[in-house]
């Protein structure tokens, strides 16, 4: 507690100095955080792929179709222990503005296959029994004020036309980093309704969704499935569902490496601040650390006032950025909610803003201390004053 009281002392010296230092600090980590909560965010649907689950598609590109007689095929491959199955609906609500994910499927199967869609067994039976029926995520459902019965319009991007649904399901999340942000309905009413209008469109399946006896067999499984379409007029391209999702990431790769850089400048940022602010230090109290040598102290006593100070001040600033950036995340994540539908600040982040606190700390802290070691007792004295 007494060395605490030292350090607190020493680096308060100059308290508008030390004062801004902490304050540089205390931005720089919140900054660091933030940056690193959005490439989690936009891993969010990586982070969140099961193991047990591949997703096959046509192998030419996202945007053709399959046969929904693969479905049946699907199901008789050894190892498959479940298939569903989804089409990307790409309506809008009111305007364009109002983007959110919005998916036909097939309900029974699909919602077995995805347990982190947590939906009471009332709600899930009456979705499966109304064929206009939809559920929508926990977070969808505030944002726009909707409620179990509403009838909700969507605008048709890809299928032409306003479609009208019913809210008869709001699910939650199994975990934090479960999307509450999805919207789906029965693959059934869209497939009836294109045969009535665009016949050609009909049957038509965007992604299979398959379930697995054992995860561990997803590399044999998945080429069984491409080998039994080989050579068809749709081929299929069979991956885990993290590598389906990566897929989609892969495409902004250049984004996320540029804020990953970003997030680490901020970093070198503080060092040159902290490392500025001890060099000041050290060089005004050359003085003080030749009496201290003069009195008897070694080496390694000026040296752990000098790593001291400098750590006391990253600490201090690191633990307000820290402090800061959940709350700071809470706001900009309901803000941007319409980006960034799981929008957290991982328990990893904390510790590297920690560990780096500790580096930049020890690291400002090397030339003053190099410094104040080698000082003479002689020329340090000649200095007081």
């Amino acid at each position: 507690m007494f060395l605490l009281k030292l350090l607190a002392r020493n680096a308060f010296r100059h308290r508008l100095r030390t004062l801004l230092t902490i304050l540089g600090i205390t931005i720089a980590i919140l900054a660091f955080g933030l940056l690193q909560a959005v490439v989690s965010a936009w891993y969010a649907g990586v982070n969140a792929s099961s193991s047990a689950r591949l997703v096959s598609r046509n192998a030419v590109s996202l945007v053709f179709s399959l046969p929904v007689s693969y479905r049946d095929r699907i199901r008789h491959i050894e190892g498959v222990a479940a298939v569903s199955y989804a089409n990307w609906f790409g309506g809008v609500y009111v305007t364009e503005k109002n983007f959110f994910p919005n998916f036909a499927i097939e309900p029974k199967s699909y919602l077995d296959l995805y347990p982190e869609f947590v939906l009471p067994p009332d709600e899930k039976q009456a979705f499966i029994l109304d064929r206009k029926g939809c559920v929508v995520g926990k977070k969808l459902a505030e944002r726009f004020g909707w409620k179990i019965g509403d009838t909700i319009p969507l605008k048709g991007t890809i299928y032409p036309g306003v479609w009208e649904f019913v809210v008869r399901g709001i699910y939650t999340g199994a975990e934090k980093s479960t999307d509450e942000s999805q919207f789906f309905f029965q693959w059934d009413y869209l497939n009836e309704t294109l045969k009535k209008t665009v016949a050609r469109r009909a049957n038509q399946i965007g992604v299979y969704i398959i379930g697995l006896k054992d995860p561990k067999a997803a590399a044999e499984v998945a080429a069984a499935v491409d080998a039994t379409f080989k050579n068809s007029l749709a081929e299929t391209l069979t991956e885990t569902e993290k590598a389906f999702q990566l897929s989609f990431v892969s495409m902004t790769e250049a984004i996320v490496v540029a804020i990953r850089i970003v997030s680490f400048v901020v970093i070198i940022i503080i060092m040159v601040d902290v490392a500025n602010t001890m060099a000041m230090t050290a060089r005004e109290r050359i003085g003080e650390y030749a009496i201290f040598k003069a009195m008897g102290f070694q080496a390694h006593h000026i040296a752990g006032m000098v790593f001291g100070e400098s750590l006391f001040i990253t600490t201090t600033g690191g633990c307000l950025g820290i402090l800061l950036t959940y709350p700071v995340a809470k706001k900009f994540g309901e803000l941007m909610g319409n980006f960034f539908p799981v929008f957290q600040v991982e328990r990893s982040t904390v510790y590297m803003d920690l560990l780096f606190c500790l580096i930049v700390g020890i690291i400002a802290g090397i030339f003053p201390t190099w410094r104040a070691i080698r000082i003479k007792v002689a020329d340090g004295l000649r200095r007081v004053g």
